[in-house]
């Protein structure tokens, strides 16, 4: 990769590559401290990263950093341990937006990633699976696993409307 591609990839990428940080650790300077770590990682690897590869490295790498912050911090959430049963939403109130971010931050981690990456980032199974070190099965499961404790967590929008 050369440099005027390295500073497209920036250009690029960083807006999106800071959504998906800021959404999973909500703390806008640790998420600007990720994504600078993400592009000093790249640089370092400049001369074996491709500019056709740029996009799923950045990610891929933003979010091994993001876990590697995580764990140091010790955040994580084992996703065997959550009964999703404890969370429920039946209050009515018509901010969708707010609601489904409340919902979204009471993830564990790894499903948290997954929903972010398919359904606000548009990335496919296959790459979700490349950039977080899944296999594409756990990657659906996931998902599934999500968007039903999303399901419950929201309940019926009519309750919510």
């Amino acid at each position: 990769m050369t440099i005027n591609e390295y500073n497209k990839s920036v250009d690029l990428f960083s807006d999106a590559v800071f959504r998906f940080i800021l959404k999973n650790i909500k703390n806008n300077d640790i998420a600007k401290d990720i994504v600078q770590e993400t592009y000093t990682k790249m640089w370092i690897k400049v001369d074996t990263v491709s500019f056709n590869k740029a996009k799923s490295y950045i990610f891929t790498t933003a979010y091994h950093t993001l876990i590697d912050y995580i764990r140091k911090n010790k955040r994580i959430t084992d996703l065997e341990k959550v009964n999703t049963n404890n969370y429920s939403n039946n209050n009515n109130y018509s901010d969708i937006s707010e609601i489904l971010t409340i919902a979204i931050d009471k993830l564990p981690k790894k499903q948290k990633a997954v929903i972010l990456l398919r359904d606000y980032e548009g990335y496919s199974y296959k790459e979700i699976a490349e950039i977080t070190d899944l296999n594409e099965p756990q990657v659906k499961v996931y998902i599934y696993r999500a968007r039903l404790f999303l399901k419950n967590y929201i309940g019926s929008i009519e309750k919510i409307l």
